[in-house]
């Protein structure tokens, strides 16, 4: 499994663009949020939480469809299926290395991230326990719609209406979470 998952980071490196990007994005849409929603902190503070994990929720879904569709197109993927490792395992490393280069670099940007939207940096904290909590399942979510449409020619165009419906509990519970923690009430129900 270690080797599978290093493989996978190796690989997604050197082919660029899903961390990096996903993190430009999420920084892109923190930075215009507030020309677009207004700059006062009785506005922006409110719907901060709301709006880092919905921005976070688009990023994880840029870097999806290259999660199989490299492997499918080269073979690769019939090589593993072959393998004496079970599926299941493929998809485990394949979330976990989307993880690694997208999920938890936006949770840990989130705090940074927060004060474009009048958080504080112990608010930022929560946000960022919350995607650190909840970007998992965002990843593995992703990993059935990716592994679904890996042999689409435009499967990057269906993708987000399979993965889309199926992350909106997590991007309640975890907006919850955070909102909660933020105000100071207990976040353990919404976590």
């Amino acid at each position: 499994m270690r080797a599978l998952v290093l493989r996978e980071l190796r690989l997604a490196l050197r082919a660029g663009g899903g961390g990096g990007l996903a993190l430009a994005f999420f920084a892109l849409v923190m930075a215009i949020a507030p020309l677009g929603i207004g700059s006062g902190a009785e506005v922006l503070r409110p719907l901060g939480p709301g709006l880092l994990w919905i921005a976070a929720l688009l990023a994880c879904l840029l870097s999806l469809e290259r999660m199989f569709a490299r492997d499918f197109a080269d073979g690769t993927l019939d090589l593993l299926a072959s393998a004496p490792v079970p599926l299941e395992s493929v998809v485990l490393t394949r979330a976990t290395a989307h993880w690694l280069l997208t999920g938890a670099p936006l949770a840990l940007a989130a705090p940074v991230l927060g004060v474009l939207m009048q958080l504080t940096v112990s608010d930022g904290g929560w946000v960022a326990l919350t995607l650190l909590l909840g970007t998992p399942a965002l990843s593995l979510i992703g990993a059935f719609g990716a592994a679904l449409t890996a042999g689409l020619g435009r499967g990057g165009l269906l993708l987000p209406v399979l993965v889309l419906p199926m992350t909106v509990p997590v991007l309640i519970f975890g907006t919850e979470a955070a909102r909660r923690g933020i105000e100071g009430q207990g976040p353990t129900p919404a976590l």
